[in-house]
């Protein structure tokens, strides 16, 4: 690799078929490249792939993940636990080394107008996006794959027109927006994709947490629904949703932890953990989707161990404490950034 480093995570709308994920993630696979991670989850439907390279070889690859998973998709017969609204539901780049974000930008850009040349629906958001109300990738996905034919059609209820269109390629729903549905490409920071497991299969108790721990909170209306206002989450930078985990006969508080600096991992387990006992209930571990920064990991060590451990020692006292094993092995050369690029890079 160059000094040069910037990832990719494309989220694909397939957690399933095993031979469709292995052709789609084969795409990426150009010089310059390195597949950091590749994680289906069946329940979700939804496969998390993590790869990393210089800036040209980046973008071509995104570039054929893309076209590779439109090809073979269909959103028309899709379903899932997990929020999406196309094939490739949404894919950042992400400034790691000797990068800016506006570098980023760039690519985000250059890739988004390549897929819109094939009348596909592209919404850009992230640092990418052309305005502040569709900066968020869950303002810009709300009503999901389904709703976007009410969206294209002028007759939505849950989008104004500050977000309801794409900002590039079809806002027709012709066969193939139907297969594809929406693309979102985007420029981000460093995001933790981080579910803690709850020990219920159910998951009305994962859905109060989620709605408490989550930076916007509740949304509270009057009797009569007239009135309403929204109460502040416990956690900053977090995006969180209660789910079912079918499979492992669980649920999930789901989180995107924006600023880990901020709100790190042992912030959000420790939290969780504390309502899920108010609530009778109990946590069974934790599950991290995608990558992680060094940093991160090694700021929970340092909350759970003792003073003057090794970087690999802190290491084992988060994936222990945090239960980063409980679902599938955590292992910490393949799944923090920095060890996974130098694993590959000699």
């Amino acid at each position: 690799m160059s000094n040069v480093i910037v990832e990719c995570v494309p989220n694909i709308s397939e957690g399933r078929d095993t031979e469709k994920i292995e052709r789609i993630v084969d795409a990426a696979r150009v010089e310059g490249v390195k597949i950091l991670g590749v994680e289906p989850d069946p329940d979700y439907n939804r496969t998390v792939i993590t790869f990393a390279g210089s800036t040209n070889s980046v973008e071509r690859a995104a570039l054929a993940l893309i076209r590779k998973a439109i090809e073979e998709i269909d959103m028309r017969i899709h379903t899932g636990e997990h929020p999406r609204m196309g094939c490739v539901d949404v894919c950042p780049f992400i400034p790691i080394r000797n990068i800016t974000m506006l570098d980023c930008v760039a690519m985000a850009q250059r890739v988004a107008h390549q897929i819109a040349e094939q009348n596909i629906p592209v919404f850009l958001y992230g640092y990418a996006s052309t305005s502040d109300m569709r900066k968020s990738l869950s303002a810009l996905r709300k009503g999901e794959y389904e709703g976007l034919e009410d969206r294209f059609s002028n007759s939505t209820d849950i989008h104004t027109e500050d977000t309801r269109m794409p900002d590039l390629g079809s806002n027709e729903w012709n066969e193939k927006s139907q297969r594809s549905g929406g693309i979102t490409i985007g420029a981000r920071d460093i995001l933790l994709a981080y579910n803690v497991n709850i020990d219920d299969p159910e998951p009305y108790v994962a859905q109060q947490i989620g709605s408490i721990v989550r930076s916007s909170g509740r949304l509270l209306k009057s009797p009569d629904g007239s009135q309403k206002f929204r109460t502040g989450g416990l956690l900053l930078g977090v995006q969180g949703m209660g789910v079912p985990l079918e499979s492992h006969g669980i649920s999930q508080v789901s989180m995107n932890l924006q600023d880990y600096k901020t709100t790190n991992l042992h912030h959000a387990f420790e939290t969780i953990d504390s309502l899920c006992k108010n609530m009778n209930s109990a946590t069974k571990g934790s599950e991290l989707v995608g990558l992680v920064p060094l940093d991160a990991m090694l700021e929970a060590g340092r909350w759970y161990g003792d003073d003057g451990l090794t970087e690999s020692e802190y290491i084992d006292v988060a994936v222990e404490k945090l239960g980063l094993n409980s679902i599938s092995n955590f292992e910490p050369k393949e799944r923090i950034i920095e060890w996974a690029i130098m694993e590959r890079e000699s």
